[in-house]
């Protein structure tokens, strides 16, 4: 790995007083970025895998003083300060993408289940994260600090993104008027979904969208486009259906920024070994313009930031992680999502990232091929 990647690490201060750092910082993390993306998943893990490795780890790092202690790699990283950890990890990503923008940003936050601890009273970590579907990586993320949750942890995240000219989505959490703001004020649309935290607004959509249909529509305000897709011993039919909002319509209190129009999205399933048929309906409020296709492609790759938790937790299985001391959940977390990226971004193997990452433990050529690869990519 050369300077061009641990630049971007660089300013992360060290939490050690001078006479207490035998060991390189940039060396404890190139060792436990390396060894995550190997298959560590814990502090002696990742010594196990220095002294293994550490023939390899000098082509890019001196390591003077050898490997740490798993105590010692534990210890530093644990008093590291989150909010310089989140500013390297997204330098990092905006380094390796030309643009951020005119694309879907989902935004959605995950717990890591098992990283409370009642002896620090620390609650589990909660991290949002803004998920890019254009790049297939992770634009950014902060952790909801113990005494907040995820609505006043989104707009901080979205205001270290560049955000102008996409389509942001987001869960029923994020349907806030404040983050439709601030979005808006960003050069960027939103798509939020609309469930029971909203009741009011629903049933006040709900009735005018009713009114309307009895009325009728013209291709002027209403569009609409179905999809159906068959897999997994079911076939599932999409209808997406988009109105313009007649604001005068709505009560003061529903009149958010940006607000074109609302969407509907109506899933039907047959499933062919029961022979039964089950429909959910969803709903949306969104500052785009009328183009159902557009909508519902926007709606359904929402689902890949949750698939991205899910890679998170069967993968590298983040939810059994016991490490729970200081920050070391969230540093885990980060290295996680580099390891993620890079992973993603390979186009050398053809294989599921789960097999990547045993091929990046046992070929050091491969794995060095990684982490190259994490300066060039675009």
């Amino acid at each position: 790995m050369s300077p061009t990647f641990l630049k971007h690490f660089a300013p992360i201060s060290d939490p050690r007083i001078e006479r207490c750092k035998k060991h390189n910082l940039l060396d404890i993390l190139l060792l436990a970025i390396s060894a995550v993306m190997s298959g560590s998943e814990g502090w002696e893990d990742i010594e196990q895998f220095g002294h293994i490795k550490l023939d390899w780890l000098r082509k890019y790092r001196p390591f003077e003083a050898g490997i740490p202690r798993h105590d010692t790699i534990a210890r530093v990283i644990c008093r590291l300060k989150p909010a310089e950890i989140e500013k390297a990890f997204q330098a990092w990503i905006s380094s390796l993408i030309e643009e951020t923008g005119c694309g879907v940003i989902a935004i959605d936050g995950k717990t890591a289940r098992r990283s409370f601890s009642t002896k620090e009273r620390n609650n589990a970590l909660h991290a949002v994260s803004a998920w890019s579907c254009q790049h297939q990586l992770v634009l950014g993320q902060v952790a909801v600090d113990n005494k907040t949750n995820e609505i006043t942890a989104i707009p901080e995240l979205l205001s270290m993104l560049e955000i102008e000219n996409s389509i942001i989505t987001l869960d029923a959490m994020g349907c806030q008027r404040e983050i439709a703001l601030q979005i808006v004020k960003q050069k960027a649309d939103y798509i939020l979904a609309l469930k029971g935290n909203h009741s009011g607004m629903q049933a006040e959509l709900a009735a005018w969208w009713h009114k309307s249909v009895r009325e009728g529509l013209s291709d002027e305000v209403y569009s609409t486009h179905t999809e159906i897709n068959a897999g997994h011993g079911r076939i599932e039919t999409r209808t997406c259906q988009q109105l313009l909002i007649q604001k005068n319509w709505l009560t003061k209190q529903y009149q958010w920024s940006g607000l074109k129009s609302v969407i509907q999205v109506t899933s039907k399933i047959h499933e062919k070994s029961t022979n039964t048929d089950s429909v959910e309906t969803r709903w949306y409020v969104s500052s785009l313009g009328l183009n159902a296709e557009q909508a519902l492609n926007c709606v359904r790759s929402h689902w890949q930031v949750e698939s991205m938790h899910w890679v998170l937790d069967m993968t590298f299985r983040e939810d059994e992680s016991r490490i729970r001391k200081g920050h070391g959940a969230l540093v885990f977390n980060v290295m996680r999502k580099i390891a993620m990226a890079l992973f993603k971004q390979d186009e050398t193997k053809t294989a599921s990232i789960k097999a990547k990452r045993k091929m990046a433990a046992l070929d050091d050529d491969y794995r060095s091929t990684l982490l190259e690869s994490g300066i060039k990519m675009r």
